[in-house]
């Protein structure tokens, strides 16, 4: 059975303009299903009016937390996906460091959330011997998720794909649930406030990873985004984005296939 979907009413457009205007997140760049999602979370909350509903927004910090969150579906998970960190770690990073004659590579986290993941980058970073700087760029259109990601405190289960022997020397032990990531590894990464879609990008990086944020985007967002990846990219560099977010069109976009859910510029 065929789920039907029914186009947004007018007040939505009004919705759309004002959350761009409070947050910087344009919702025309989603894929059409996005209007479901937040109508929703309207009714989850209780609310049937856009206007009160862009209120709750604007005032209640909480509630418009939970909003990005619902929109980005952030994961908040150390090296999740591992076998991928474990090539970062063991064939990408190692292949890049023998083109050249020092251990400085700039690598970005593009939608770092709550920080598990540049984090995790900065951990790679320390066990592969690079040296700072460049720090690690970890960037997120969400000031509330940054801040919570500069805090650096996470829950035991988003820690389950560390290994014990890093656990014990990149992470404090504040409680038997809690833990607190080290300044060792806190010093390797520099949170920035950015906007992927309209923002300028940096130039030069050696890896860019992009995980789990396009996935609401619509194809047209999609392709503008890994073209701006692509320039930001130094020839020899790479791009490695979520497991359900493959490029089709890689190679329209000068890419070629480096495995899995990975692509490189060509030197």
């Amino acid at each position: 059975m065929i789920e039907k979907t029914y186009p947004a009413p007018p007040e939505y457009d009004v919705f759309k303009r004002k959350v761009r205007e409070l947050t910087g997140i344009d919702l025309d760049s989603y894929k059409f299903q996005i209007h479901r999602r937040v109508h929703m979370l309207m009714q989850r909350w209780g609310i049937t009016d856009y206007d009160m509903f862009f209120k709750t927004l604007s005032q209640n910090g909480d509630k418009l937390r939970e909003f990005l969150d619902y929109l980005t579906i952030n994961v908040s998970e150390f090296f999740r996906n591992p076998n991928r960190w474990w090539e970062l770690k063991d064939q990408i990073i190692p292949a890049l460091l023998r083109e050249r004659n020092d251990k400085k590579l700039r690598i970005w986290s593009a939608g770092a959330a709550t920080g598990e993941e540049p984090y995790s980058l900065g951990i790679l970073s320390l066990e592969c011997g690079l040296v700072i700087p460049p720090k690690v760029k970890a960037s997120d259109i969400d000031a509330g998720a940054l801040k919570k990601a500069e805090e650096g405190l996470y829950h035991k289960r988003q820690l389950v794909s560390v290994p014990p022997a890093w656990l014990e020397r990149h992470f404090f032990p504040v409680d038997a649930e809690t833990f607190r990531i080290k300044p060792s590894v806190k010093e390797r990464v520099q949170f920035v406030r950015e906007n992927l879609i309209e923002d300028k990008f940096e130039e030069g990086m050696d890896i860019i990873l992009c995980r789990n944020v396009v996935i609401y985007f619509s194809p047209e967002t999609k392709l503008k985004l890994y073209e701006k990846f692509f320039h930001a990219l130094r020839p020899g560099g790479y791009l490695m984005v979520g497991s359900t977010e493959q490029i089709f069109e890689y190679r329209r976009l000068g890419f070629e296939s480096a495995g899995p859910f990975l692509y490189r510029r060509p030197k």
